[in-house]
Order: structure tokens, then sequence, then C-alpha cells
């Protein structure tokens, strides 16, 4: 499948990539979905399109060091610089409030991590990288 004018992936890689976003950030995803015109699984589909790009990045080192905020095993949470989320909708076509629910759920997130919501203001784009996916190449 198409992921972006320029990456593709496997279809089975797709749907573990949202089977694992809708496991990570589970009811998360339902809360932003309810308030959002954005339905669960056309939510799902968007973050699991993020997160693999999302990897990429990780893996083309374009992800800087110094906005990580938190590592572990499961997840790297960082505050990139603005404009992280805006790319993104450019590079997977999204639409304008596909983006804007994505970029909540992973506020939300960040900021039940954190504990500090004002940390999470509109000068920083938070972004969860889940380190969960498996490698079959």
């Amino acid at each position: 499948m198409k992921l972006t004018a320029d990456e593709t992936v496997r279809f089975d890689e797709f749907a573990r990539a949202c089977d694992l976003v809708a496991a990570y950030f589970g009811e998360t995803i339902d809360d932003v979905a309810l308030e959002a015109p954005v339905s669960r699984p056309q939510l799902v589909a968007v973050l699991a399109r993020v997160q693999l790009g999302g990897r990429q990045f990780a893996i083309d080192g374009a992800l800087p060091e110094r906005d990580v905020l938190y590592r572990s095993n499961d997840e790297t949470v960082l505050w990139l610089e603005p404009g992280f989320w805006t790319g993104i909708r450019e590079r997977h076509g999204l639409e304008v409030a596909e983006r804007r629910a994505a970029r909540d759920v992973h506020r939300r997130l960040l900021e039940s991590i954190v504990g500090e919501p004002s940390a999470t203001g509109s000068e920083t784009e938070p972004f969860v990288l889940i380190e969960r996916f498996e490698r079959n190449r």
C-alpha cells in the first residue's frame, strides 16, 4: 500500500501498525474520536500512517536526540519543532481534521506521561514513537 508519494509498505505491516496504535493509545483514541469529526477507524489508520512515517524518520536519523523528552523500551516521547504535524499532513495527504485529531492523541498521551499540560503548548509538536514494531525485512 502507498504510505506517501515516495513510500510504500506491505498491507500486513500496515495492519500490524493499526493494531499496535489501537492497543497503545487505547481509550485516548476513543476520547478524541468522540470530540473530532473523525471516526475511530479513520483515526487509527491515520495514527498507523504517522507511526510508520515516524519509524522511518527515526531510522533516517531525522528525529533529533535533543527533542527526546522520555524514552523507554515501549516508546520515545518527543517535543519537536513547530511544523512537524503540518509536514505530516502534507506528506500523508491528511485532512486538517485528521491531523488535528492525531496530534491531539499524541498531545494527550504526552501530557499523561509528563504530567504537565502546560508543557505541551502550541509552540511544541508532541510525537510519541512506539518502539514495539516487529521488523520483517
